[in-house]
């Protein structure tokens, strides 16, 4: 027998022991990579990666480190937002093949800011069992050691890159009552502190930068502290994760008299209709919430 024969093509190494994964069921499988330190990877994600026919990587380049490191030899196909309307179909008829296909992102869990969700939705569609293979996520990990409420939150991804847009867009979720989550770009995060400031005022917030890996940093402030902050100093590098503290219980009480009692002015001379567009578009409140106060305002006073 040789002893210099090639490994299985469904084993993986893990502190210098080779294991053979068993088959998996046919399907799609999604499977959370680490987010930095590739030891933040489950036995199961491997044993997945190892048994697959065939992983969906959305950059093969960096798929492969993760591979190399645990000995992993499954093929690769790239699977990602520029060619995922041709690779679609091709994808489809091999798991109607019956084949066992693993589909992963850069970093993290599938599907959260990263291309997917479509060909999940197919599989479904088309009767396809779909597997997720938990593990490291970006927004769970920086959620725990914020030290932000983690009762309720909201995970937003990349606010847009113009300020004006990104300021709409935050007035939009001003009045959701849990911890907003963000990604942000090294270069803009500056930018989006204040524009944050402006819009939620000064609230607590953290930024959590390069999570799990070698330069890892928690910084937590204020709004306007954390700005400042950064605007001293160079532009920071690396992923970045921004949560902001959701609106105090008496900030909200008084945010919604207030809309009350610009609504009861408005109501005198517009529509309920009319009324509300005119203080959502005052206040940067949705309208759909002011609406639905502008009716519950009609209904007291028709009442009385």
């Amino acid at each position: 027998m040789s002893l210099n024969r090639p490994p299985p093509s469904s084993a993986y190494t893990v502190f210098g022991l080779q294991t053979e994964a068993e088959p998996i069921a046919a399907g799609l499988h999604v499977v959370a990579t680490p987010i930095g330190n590739l030891r933040d990877i489950s036995l199961r994600a491997l044993a997945t990666l190892s048994a697959a026919d065939l992983i969906l990587a959305e950059d093969t380049r960096v798929t492969r480190v993760l591979l190399a490191h645990y000995g992993i030899t499954t093929p690769l196909w790239a699977y990602h937002e520029h060619n995922a309307a041709e690779m679609r179909p091709k994808v489809m008829g091999l798991l109607e093949k019956g084949q066992a296909l693993a589909l992963v992102s850069d970093a993290g869990t599938p599907l959260v800011s990263d291309p997917g969700y479509k060909l999940v939705e197919g599989a479904i569609e088309s009767g396809f069992a779909v597997t997720a293979i938990p593990g490291a996520s970006a927004v769970l990990t920086a959620l725990v050691v914020a030290g932000l409420p983690t009762d309720r939150f909201f995970f937003e991804g990349f606010l847009p890159n113009k300020s004006s847009a990104r300021q709409t867009r935050l007035s939009e979720l001003a009045a959701i009552p849990g911890t907003l989550v963000f990604f942000e770009s090294p270069h803009r995060l500056q930018a989006m502190l204040t524009d944050a400031g402006h819009i939620l005022g000064n609230r607590q917030a953290a930024v959590a930068r390069e999570l799990t890996k070698f330069f890892e940093t928690v910084r937590r402030g204020s709004l306007s502290e954390l700005a400042t902050l950064y605007e001293s100093e160079a532009t920071p590098k690396g992923e970045i994760v921004v949560l902001i503290g959701p609106p105090s219980a008496e900030k909200a009480s008084q945010t919604d008299a207030a809309v009350d009692d610009l609504l009861k002015v408005h109501l005198e001379k517009l529509s309920i209709k009319d009324a509300a567009s005119v203080v959502a578009q005052e206040t940067g409140i949705p309208r759909k919430i002011v609406y639905a106060r502008a009716i519950a305002l009609a209904r007291n006073t028709d009442a009385d």
